[in-house]
């Protein structure tokens, strides 16, 4: 059954914090099991955000770094990460309307981060929106 995609961008995110953390500590994975382990293989939206960010992960970071004044995206908590990620990927592989990408990216970091994530993650997703022809 599919989700709402709010409840599934909670999934996505959770998903990527788990994968991130994976890949910094050197610990194998399957993404497939992972998806699995949370109940979201019939999720669609879910694998194709988790899997879009995975396959871009190395071009998500350039166009982060490239709008987060003075920090880099490897500065930021993992879940930090797989929000903005997540709203990037949108933003530049998806025809879901822009601000939603940005609304729902706010929405995440709101329930997840605190007010200076949420300021700096409207930011970076408002200046990729204008300066990366999305």
């Amino acid at each position: 059954m599919s989700l709402a995609r709010n409840k599934s961008r909670v999934v996505a995110m959770t998903i990527l914090y788990q994968v991130f953390l994976y890949k910094k500590n050197k610990i194998d994975y399957n993404i497939a099991d992972i998806v699995n382990e949370v109940n979201a293989s019939n999720d669609l939206f879910v694998k194709s955000l988790v899997e879009g960010v995975i396959k871009y992960d190395d071009e998500l970071e350039k166009i982060a770094n490239k709008y987060l004044n003075n920090w880099t995206i490897n500065r930021l908590g993992f879940t930090d990460q797989a929000i903005i990620k997540i709203g990037i990927y949108e933003l530049l592989y998806t025809d879901t309307p822009f601000k939603v990408c940005i609304d729902e990216a706010i929405e995440l970091a709101h329930e997840y981060s605190d007010d200076a994530v949420v300021k700096m993650i409207n930011g970076v997703l408002d200046s990729i929106h204008h300066n990366e022809n999305c």
